[in-house]
């Protein structure tokens, strides 16, 4: 993970630059789907990590415009740096916000941390916004960060539980937490009803056995409160860049359908977030494609 991103504050999930020129992708697909209105589903649909790398560069009315044309539920935020603006153009045209968050490195103190928190946590109040938290600073598991990640967990869930706020631990790869089954170990020992964890499909597709993934969500489901998804092939689980671990939805030979499959069997009505660090071209485009193929996944899971 580039540590231009930790500088931003920003969980930047996966790196990797470039559009996969391997894509199969149906050309005018996106013209006609965009304009049709969202297949019924389960859960709300939000883009996350969308404008790292869009070439258009657009500012955060224009992305929350787009997203409402295209169909989309609303988006996720990177970091907590310019909050209040992203609540606002979100607001404005009837979206919602579905996660903010923030990096934690556990061998700091935490007063900043838990400052930046206080401060955002009146902005989310009422919004069933997710507080997603990425912990770093140790290697991945190490027990040195057990004792300070419980206890900065806890201090984080009763500061949200006042403003009535839910705070999810984001596994996140090269950092403390970077597997499901930790995350659950971690947030069980927190004990809070309110601090819950996050399923990524690219970092556990890195990190874990992807023949485990229906084990993994099953232990998983009593603490789930977001997940996020992407087309991928498992070819990249060992690239030295994540290029082919995060794609649009329409592309890579992972079967992300199996994923939505098991959520359906679990029962899981949360949010899913499109992860699209990374592709860089424009937003709009690869965007447009990935909600075609959204709702065509939840056609076939009705």
């Amino acid at each position: 993970m580039p540590s231009r991103f930790r500088i931003a504050l920003g969980v930047m999930l996966c790196a990797g630059i470039g559009f996969p020129e391997w894509c199969r992708v149906c050309e005018g697909q996106g013209a006609t789907e965009k304009t049709q209105p969202s297949a019924k589903s389960a859960h709300p649909f939000f883009a996350f990590c969308f404008d790292t790398h869009d070439t258009r560069k657009r500012d955060l009315e224009q992305q929350a415009a787009m997203l409402k044309q295209l169909g989309f539920d609303g988006a996720g935020h990177v970091g907590l740096d310019a909050l209040p603006q992203r609540l606002d153009s979100l607001d404005h045209v009837g979206l919602q916000l579905f996660l903010a968050g923030i990096v934690v490195d556990l061998t700091k103190a935490p007063d900043e941390p838990l400052n930046q928190t206080k401060n955002a946590l009146p902005l989310l109040k009422g919004r069933d916004t997710l507080l997603y938290v990425v912990l770093t600073g140790y290697p991945s598991m190490d027990t040195r960060g057990e004792e300070p990640g419980v206890k900065m967990l806890l201090a984080m869930a009763d500061l949200a539980a006042r403003e009535k706020v839910r705070i999810g631990l984001y596994p996140h790869t090269s950092d403390w937490v970077a597997r499901v089954d930790h995350a659950v170990a971690v947030v069980n020992k927190v004990d809070r009803p309110n601090c819950g964890v996050i399923f990524n499909l690219c970092h556990f597709l890195r990190n874990e056995d992807p023949s485990t993934m229906a084990a993994v969500l099953r232990s998983a489901q009593p603490r789930l409160m977001a997940v996020t998804i992407n087309g991928a092939d498992l070819a990249g689980k060992s690239d030295q860049d994540w290029q082919r671990l995060i794609q649009p939805l329409d592309c890579g030979s992972f079967d992300v359908r199996g994923v939505l499959r098991e959520l359906k069997q679990l029962d899981y009505r949360g949010p899913i977030g499109l992860m699209c660090y990374g592709i860089s071209e424009d937003s709009e485009e690869h965007l447009t494609r990935s909600m075609a193929r959204w709702r065509q996944l939840c056609r076939e899971l009705e």
